[in-house]
């Protein structure tokens, strides 16, 4: 795994990948600071992270679209199958580097506060606690990147879907607001997620049978609930597309919140889109 995670942050250095991140997102940071801070003079540095954390849709492609798609696209991915490590461990050394590339500008972000406060009344648990689930948050983007530049070889076509994917979730929100909120709509809904699911698993697995099965149940599982207690399903496709929002949780730190179930979220969904990524390079291995 050391292998790997150095291989992989040399390439970053030796290319522009690192630098292009760490400037957009210094930039942003820094534009937010000149806003909020110095020309409408308000103290809360968390709103200059909450400001910034649009730019997630466009960084977190940037760092993570070559991540598997490249080694697809050349067939060094069957070099890499050929070294005495697991794929496993080739998928957690690129996200250590992918880590290590985030890191170090929020280093340098991580003075500002500390800078401020020198000349103002800056809540540092506050601005701190903010730049913890910032970090948390873009790790846990960059876990969902990371998986969908596994699923194509097409460095383009996975920028473009991280940014879709992206952006769908920094405004679930406000689109829950306009999705329909009777049971009916939320159980349609809930059938094609269970259909994706489903796709999912066929992707991964190439298994038509556990695809199928899955998502049979799923379905039946449903439909069995909404027969039991319709009025269950009221309100729940837009509840769900509010929590699921990595956005909105980091909302809560924010508002001054040291939110523990938005670090479980955040850890989960983390190790949820590792494990995937593992399970798309396991199956391209094996097939």
């Amino acid at each position: 795994m050391g292998a790997i995670f150095r291989h992989e942050l040399r390439n970053y250095f030796h290319s522009l990948t690192a630098y292009v991140f760490g400037a957009f997102l210094l930039a942003v940071v820094g534009l937010g600071s000149v806003l909020y801070n110095l020309q409408a003079a308000v103290s809360n540095f968390e709103f200059v992270l909450s400001f910034a954390s649009i730019i997630f849709v466009v960084i977190v492609p940037i760092l993570t679209m070559r991540t598997l798609a490249e080694e697809r696209r050349q067939r060094t991915d069957q070099l890499l199958y050929s070294l005495p490590i697991t794929t496993t461990q080739v998928v957690l050394g690129k996200y250590l580097a992918l880590l290590v590339v985030y890191l170090i500008p929020l280093a340098v972000i991580s003075l500002y506060p500390l800078l401020f406060s020198q000349f103002g009344d800056v809540y540092l648990p506050t601005s701190y606690g903010s730049l913890f689930a910032f970090f948390l948050m873009g790790a846990a983007l960059l876990a969902v990147g990371m998986f969908l530049s596994s699923l194509t070889d097409n460095q383009g076509f996975a920028a473009g879907i991280g940014v879709a994917a992206i952006l769908l979730n920094y405004y679930s929100v406000s689109l829950a607001e306009y999705t329909s909120s009777t049971a009916m709509g939320s159980l349609i809904a809930l059938y094609v997620i269970a259909l994706l699911l489903g796709v999912v698993i066929h992707n991964l697995t190439r298994n038509e049978n556990l695809a199928y099965g899955v998502t049979l149940v799923l379905i039946a599982a449903l439909s069995v609930a909404y027969f039991v207690n319709s009025s269950a399903f009221e309100g729940l496709l837009p509840d769900i597309m509010t929590k699921l929002s990595l956005f909105r949780q980091f909302n809560s730190f924010v508002n001054g919140a040291f939110d523990l179930t938005a670090i479980v979220y955040y850890v989960s969904v983390m190790g949820f889109f590792l494990f995937l990524s593992v399970q798309s390079m396991e199956k391209r291995r094996y097939n």
